[in-house]
């Protein structure tokens, strides 16, 4: 009909493209749709920076936090301590006690400062035996335990005398030490590492059987020689017991160095409190005693220190594990 579009001419009117410079109706749409899904992507994006922003704590809320978490681990140890510290002082000022059997916590750190001197230099004798025996008995127990870790029989045959060497009274071996090797510094560093020895043999024993045997059997699998697998296997497993056998074993290396200079030597702490027990002097028998717990924290807390700083991440277990048992 006239006048009519024909079917051919109307779907080339529907098919025909759009004009340039006029964009189509389909190609809006797509735009449209282009602009929202970037505009979602970017509040997206800047939601999840201000999260992690957020979630990353500053250094001043990390000190913050670590300051807390000392205050909370120390503090009720502290408290104890102070409210201790007072009543021993209250009880010596009341005069319940004899001054020259227990005196007063003041008088104590009066006499010690007033013997800083002497105190200092017998200091340094048993604090260099304590180090050159806690040496001797980190390196002969980590051969012994090695050694036991890789032989049977050994392990059957060594264990036992361990045992029994620990029920040797110490206070009878020492002048037995002092009268085979002198009054010099060998028998105190021998002493030290007898009485640490024990606690890291077994500490380091133990740690060899926590490995995971799963792993040995996939190295062995893979034809891996023994020594491979205890090396790359068995002696990681031993650190967190190795590092707990070191905290035991340095509590008791300076009580064994005093000893040793109990039974004979010619300076140290031991020498100092058994000079001032002969005179009655109390109050300088408890300042040498401070002195040797100070020692002795101060041991331990090395020992912490390196123990975090070589193997951080056992810190990171043991608290995860204090949580997981909440």
């Amino acid at each position: 009909m006239p006048g009519t579009p024909s079917a051919r001419s109307w779907s080339r009117a529907v098919s025909s493209p759009t004009p340039r410079g006029r964009p189509s109706p389909r190609s809006l749409t797509g735009a449209s749709t282009t602009r929202t899904s970037i505009s979602s992507e970017v509040r997206t994006d800047v939601k999840l920076s201000r999260v992690t922003t957020a979630s990353v704590p500053s250094s001043s809320a990390r000190d913050s936090s670590l300051v807390s978490r000392g205050i909370v681990v120390v503090g009720p140890s502290l408290v104890a301590f102070l409210v201790l510290i007072a009543i021993w002082q209250a009880v010596s000022a009341a005069g319940m006690v004899p001054a020259n059997m227990l005196p007063s916590p003041t008088r104590i750190l009066d006499a010690g400062w007033a013997e800083r001197d002497a105190l200092r230099r017998n200091t340094i004798p048993t604090l260099l035996a304590t180090l050159a025996g806690f040496a001797l008995s980190v390196t002969a127990a980590f051969l012994v335990a090695t050694l036991l870790d890789f032989s049977g029989v050994l392990h059957r045959a060594v264990l036992p005398l361990l045992i029994i060497s620990q029920t040797l009274p110490l206070i009878a071996l020492a002048p037995l030490v002092v009268l085979w090797f002198g009054f010099g510094l060998l028998p105190k560093v021998l002493l030290v590492a007898f009485v640490t020895f024990f606690p890291m043999v077994v500490g380091l024993m133990r740690g060899f059987g926590s490995a995971e045997p799963e792993a040995e059997h996939l190295l062995h699998s893979m034809g891996a020689s023994r020594w491979m697998v205890f090396r790359m296997i068995r002696l990681p497993a031993s650190v967190p017991s190795f590092f707990s056998s070191l905290r035991i074993s340095i509590t008791y290396a300076v009580v064994g160095a005093i000893f040793a200079e109990y039974a004979g030597a010619v300076s140290g702490l031991g020498v100092y409190m058994q000079s001032a027990k002969n005179v009655f002097r109390t109050d300088l028998v408890l300042a040498a005693v401070l002195v040797s717990t100070v020692l002795t924290l101060a041991l331990y807390g090395a020992v912490v220190i390196v123990e975090r700083l070589f193997v951080p991440w056992l810190r990171i277990e043991r608290s995860t594990g204090k949580r997981a048992t909440r």
